[in-house]
């Protein structure tokens, strides 16, 4: 097994998984389908949240015991977990103003932000996999927030996974903007190309990183995050699993920095089997399922980018600015859902004729 998940703990651990990842789609769902909904989550509570951590940054340099001795600060104080946070928000304040058409977000050239701020994302990742490989390698290193990590070619190995996810994109400037989602004014953003193909090699390299590097997290952050934006592009909204991904990313590391006591202590916290002793400590390591989820990322991330290219070439298209998987029933249903184009063709129409044209050219 991957964790350690059994015991007199187990029920609420699993418990708390399934309660993580429902709360997760059901924010989702609510700030996707509701204008006032985005507007909370995606303004209101990080103001709050930002409002909280600087309180406690100033009150931690001050010297003020009570920050000094705040779970933010002692368990969220490195820079990787605020610049996820802040990176995600960004991702989320960018596909409301592209969704609906406020601003900047009709701008012609904005439509860059929806790849640039994901290649952000993922990079930070790829800098902290390579920052914990040297740091510690194949030997123990105590983080800032009280972690022992263990790091070695598992994490060079999800790195350069990560590397292969950005190569792998395709149709980086394809977006669209859903029909309206019922009478609550919501709009969803939709990367029709970026189908399984591309989705899973991602999920695989995450959770490898948030396992090797966030170890005492990566039962809900490596698995419950994962789940919930991959469940929802499935089975409600197809094509959007980017906006779903933004979302449940910014909700939890809101969560996650202002209380990771959650994670941290019983009943609900859980270890991975990397720590061979049953407790989090630097003593005796199993690398096996580090190396593991390591090598199936690697493997999932250099497989998509050889399915990029094969379709390339077939196409006689090159993959980053074109829609290569228009064969696909997800593109299908995805481009079912779309009403218009952002970015260079910034309100033109998405019709029945163009997504005809699409589909018959992939199957080609």
């Amino acid at each position: 097994m991957l964790f350690q998940v059994y015991g007199e703990n187990a029920i609420f651990q699993w418990g708390g998984l399934i309660a993580v990842l429902l709360v997760l789609m059901l924010l989702n769902w609510w700030s996707i389908k509701s204008k006032r909904g985005a507007l909370v989550m995606i303004v209101v509570i990080p103001v709050i949240v930002t409002i909280y951590c600087l309180a406690v940054a100033i009150g931690a340099g001050s010297g003020a015991e009570w920050a000094l001795q705040n779970q933010t600060h002692l368990y969220m104080n490195g820079w990787f977990h605020y610049a996820k946070l802040y990176a995600a928000l960004l991702s989320c304040i960018s596909f409301m103003l592209i969704r609906f058409q406020w601003g900047i977000g009709k701008k012609k050239w904005f439509i860059y932000t929806v790849p640039g701020i994901l290649i952000l994302n993922i990079l930070i990742a790829v800098v902290s996999d390579f920052e914990h490989a040297f740091a510690a390698w194949y030997t123990w290193d105590l983080s800032s927030e009280g972690v022992w990590l263990y790091g070695g070619w598992h994490n060079v190995m999800n790195a350069i996974a990560g590397i292969l996810c950005i190569a792998g994109l395709t149709a980086v400037m394809h977006i669209y903007v859903s029909k309206p989602l019922g009478e609550s004014g919501g709009r969803d953003v939709i990367w029709a190309d970026m189908t399984w193909i591309w989705i899973i090699p991602y999920d695989l390299w995450n959770f490898a990183y948030t396992y090797n590097n966030l170890p005492t997290h990566s039962w809900y952050c490596g698995v419950a995050l994962l789940l919930a934006p991959t469940i929802l592009a499935f089975v409600w909204n197809r094509g959007s699993w980017l906006i779903n991904r933004g979302h449940t990313l910014t909700f939890w590391c809101m969560f996650a920095q202002v209380f990771p006591l959650f994670m941290e202590n019983a009943p609900f916290s859980v270890l991975p089997t990397m720590y061979a002793d049953g407790i989090m400590t630097n003593g005796a390591v199993n690398v096996m399922p580090m190396t593991v989820v390591s090598a199936l990322a690697l493997i999932g991330n250099a497989a998509l980018v050889v399915a990029a290219v094969y379709r390339s070439i077939k196409l006689k298209k090159g993959w980053w600015g074109h829609e290569m998987f228009t064969n696909t029933k997800d593109y299908r249903e995805a481009m079912e859902r779309a009403e218009f184009h952002v970015g260079y063709l910034n309100g033109q129409p998405v019709t029945a004729a163009e997504i005809a044209e699409a589909t018959e050219e992939g199957r080609s």
